[in-house]
């Protein structure tokens, strides 16, 4: 029986041994079996007191004799006090003890601080410093391992098998050369190149990309997924190994309606992740000083707890950002006066880069005007994954449209509406638009069987048919789609084929619309419309637009930015383009170009911003490579006007429309009004001068208009008074 006691200094408390007088442990080591420790100063005992625990004991003189030196974490394993007398045997280890594999948690003794360790070192040292010795679970130890103090606890012990089909069941295992020491950190520890680290399984068991409910957007999820989750599947240090860290952040950015928020939505869901922390940008904003900062910091509060604690195990922590643009503008841009924008943006910066850059979480933000965000924020190690989540194609339309009508299928309340036609005729609907487009439909169905007079349901004849479709596509437009009743006001007296001349360019314009719809070379075309005023530019351009049938169709004119200050009028345009991107097709009337610069003659005077707005929007190809983008332009400029504004360069295609000229070309005009030829050809003799189509057309009107006023109310709409013509025709004014 010895006397427990301390250990006989600070540094044997480290070496998990307990020490006796010389004198003792002669006599025990006389008395001990071989046990494959050599002839060293050290010897295999077992303690019994309240359990059973063994221990490596060596002989130090500072202790008396019948005495047991215990180190502070033996007396708290073994439930020891000082003074306690306690059995102390030899012991003799079996080959069954052999370790195969033994696991340790490890955490700092130094509280208030944490410290990072090689996982793979401390083991190759654990091995050398404890090899022969016997552990078993639950049992704790000091660990000094340069200059750190560290306490483990044996969490595991595996012996492996003994013989084919058994394997020991021994308490104790003794580490040998070839036993693997793995170990998981614990508070204050941060253990890299760990490879017996536990892994986070990331996705949830169920995972399943098509039970998401997004649809078209296939692409856009295996970038996300390669560049965001890929690297955090792998263990933490095959990512150490190759020295790269994981991305913490993306931004969605598209327009409106294209399913951003669902996607951040539907992947904090399929994510075996902390509960995400969603977040609109206005809501940051807070009337007290600092109030603002203070939320950012909350966000990630409990994201820093976590990798404090667990390092390369905490969970991963995921924050989404909807309409970032409200609180991450570009530095300075602000005027308010007060900074909290730019404060707002500095206090992210730190949080997700900054000196204390966190690991374990994901930023995800979303935003339709992508431009309007301050650009330290989009470099990499901040948000520096942009997925740009745009229109869909048709299989995506496709996809949408078979996740939107899936209940309707599944309960039998649709019937033959074939989704692919309908899916090739919603060219560049949003996916939020695709989902009113089939509310759209049902609300006709549901209406359809309703009996008003006697407030009654039909529920067995309730089913959404095409026709219904129908009538939702009539209803439900989409936002980059085509206005045609607004370009169609620009010809409402239709387009006349005058002659040659008039030929010659709508098939030069036929040729281009074709040309940029099928040419993968041709990402951008500009073509100018040139000519006197009234000579039919817009009305050819307008006309060529609605039946070009692009998806995406736009007119820019100069009543649209009336009131508008040149910073105002230069966005409009910007903006006007950027809309066109976004389409894989697109054609764009710019009307009036003289107008939208404010050209004047007299000076002369014109708006320099819009301009050169116009000089470098007219030159730039769509973004994406695949798009491809049509502008027609308009002036009555001259052609010298425009060398000197530096325009006339700028098209690919200029093409003059003139006036009317000659007699076969008025009559071409007036038979398309007049139904006598003999009139026609009498009033296509008297116009001696070039004439605009628009102010001939004018001129036909009055004249008809004036003639019916005097002749009596059976007079045929189609036919007028010669003098009649004339008289108006000198009325308006026409120069050559």
């Amino acid at each position: 029986m010895l006397e427990v006691d301390n250990s006989p200094s600070k540094q044997a408390a480290y070496t998990n041994k307990v020490y006796m007088h010389p004198s003792d442990f002669k006599a025990y080591k006389a008395r001990s079996p071989d046990q494959g420790l050599g002839d060293g100063d050290k010897v295999l005992v077992y303690v019994r007191a309240r359990m059973m625990w063994v221990f490596t004991a060596s002989p130090d003189a500072k202790l008396e004799v019948g005495s047991l030196g215990v180190s502070t974490l033996q007396r708290r394993t073994a439930l020891l006090e000082l003074g306690d007398r306690v059995e102390v045997e030899p012991f003799l280890p079996t080959p069954s003890m052999a370790v195969e594999s033994l696991k340790l948690s490890v955490s700092s003794m130094q509280q208030h601080k944490s410290v990072e360790l090689d996982a793979q070192a401390l083991g190759e040292y654990f091995k050398k410093e404890y090899l022969m010795q016997v552990f078993a679970v639950g049992q704790k130890l000091a660990i000094a391992f340069r200059r750190t103090a560290l306490e483990a606890t044996v969490e595991a012990v595996d012996f492996g098998q003994v013989e084919p089909g058994r394997r020991s069941t021994s308490r104790f295992g003794q580490v040998i050369g070839p036993s693997r020491i793995a170990f998981q950190s614990q508070n204050g520890v941060k253990l890299t190149n760990n490879p017996d680290a536990p892994r986070v399984n990331l996705f949830n068991s169920d995972f399943d990309f098509g039970k998401l409910g997004i649809g078209g957007l296939q692409s856009e999820f295996n970038t996300i997924f390669r560049r965001a989750f890929a690297s955090r599947i792998y263990p933490a240090h095959i990512i150490q190994q190759l020295g790269i860290t994981h991305v913490r952040g993306m931004l969605l950015h598209g327009p409106p309606g294209c399913g951003k928020t669902l996607i951040a939505r539907q992947i904090g869901k399929v994510l075996n992740a902390r509960e995400p922390k969603i977040v609109n940008g206005p809501e940051i904003l807070d009337k007290y000083v600092g109030a603002s900062e203070e939320k950012i910091r909350e966000l990630f509060a409990d994201a820093e707890v976590e990798q404090k604690s667990k390092g390369d195990e905490s969970m991963l922590h995921i924050i989404i950002f909807d309409e970032m643009d409200a609180i991450m503008k570009s530095r300075g841009s602000s005027r308010d006066g007060t900074g909290v924008q730019d404060s707002i943006v500095n206090q992210l910066l730190a949080k997700i880069d900054g000196v204390d850059s966190l690991n374990n979480i994901l930023i995800i933000g979303m935003t339709n005007r992508k431009d309007m965000i301050d650009e330290a924020i989009l470099r990499p190690g901040r948000l520096e994954l942009h997925v740009e989540i745009g229109l869909p194609d048709e299989a995506g339309r496709l996809q949408i449209l078979e996740i939107k009508t899936a209940s309707m299928r599944e309960s039998n309340r649709i019937r033959a509406v074939d989704l692919p036609k309908l899916a090739k005729e919603t060219k560049n609907y949003s996916g939020a638009e695709l989902e009113g487009l089939v509310k759209a439909a049902a609300s006709y169905a549901l209406r359809r069987c309703v009996d008003v007079t006697k407030m009654k349901l039909d529920e067995s004849q309730l089913a959404v048919g095409p026709e219904d479709f129908d009538l939702a596509l009539s209803e439900v437009q989409p936002a980059f789609g085509v206005n045609v009743e607004s370009l169609e006001q620009l010809y409402q007296n239709g387009i006349v084929e005058y002659g040659r001349t008039f030929v010659d360019i709508s098939e030069s314009l036929d040729r281009l619309v074709a040309q940029v719809k099928s040419s993968e070379k041709t990402p951008l075309m500009t073509v100018l419309l040139e000519g006197p005023p009234a000579s039919g530019k817009t009305a050819l351009a307008a006309s060529k637009a609605v039946t070009s049938r692009y998806p995406f169709i736009r007119l820019l004119a100069a009543d649209k930015t009336i009131g508008y200050g040149e910073a105002s009028k230069c966005t409009h345009i910007h903006n006007f383009f950027m809309d066109s991107y976004k389409s894989p097709l697109s054609l764009l009337v710019v009307d009036d170009i003289e107008r939208l610069v404010e050209y004047s003659p007299i000076g002369p005077r014109f708006s320099n911003a819009v301009l050169q707005t116009l000089l470098v929007l007219l030159k730039k190809p769509p973004v994406p490579k695949n798009h491809r983008l049509l502008v027609i332009c308009t002036t009555s400029l001259t052609r010298q006007t425009l060398r000197n504004l530096e325009l006339f360069d700028v098209f690919n295609v200029l093409l003059h429309v003139p006036k009317l000229s000659s007699p076969t070309e008025f009559a071409a005009v007036l038979a398309n009004q007049i139904d006598n030829p003999q009139i026609v050809d009498t009033l296509a003799n008297n116009i001696t001068s070039p004439i605009g189509v628009k102010h001939l057309l004018m001129v036909t009107e009055m004249a008809k208009q004036s003639s019916s006023e005097d002749d009596d109310a059976d007079a045929s709409p189609h036919s007028l008074d010669v003098n009649q013509f004339l008289f108006c025709l000198n009325t308006v004014i026409d120069d050559a």
